[in-house]
């Protein structure tokens, strides 16, 4: 469903995330939050977050 790509970050999925980089959507990037252990559940707007992957789901998680 979300293609391997966060909603809140745009980095990929795998047992411990790696948050991009760069600040690909919503300011989510290590530049401004590094990672942390705290997890938080944000809902998905599928419609969104289909538009999002066009944008960045060709591009490598770990270039992102």
């Amino acid at each position: 469903v979300l293609q391997n790509v966060c909603p809140n970050c745009g980095g990929g999925f795998v047992p411990r995330p790696i948050r991009p980089k760069n600040n690909w959507h919503n300011d989510n990037f290590t530049g401004k939050y590094p990672p942390g252990t705290r997890q938080i559940h944000k809902p998905v707007d599928r419609e969104r977050h289909r538009s999002f992957v066009k944008r960045v789901g060709k591009i490598d998680p770990h270039d992102r």
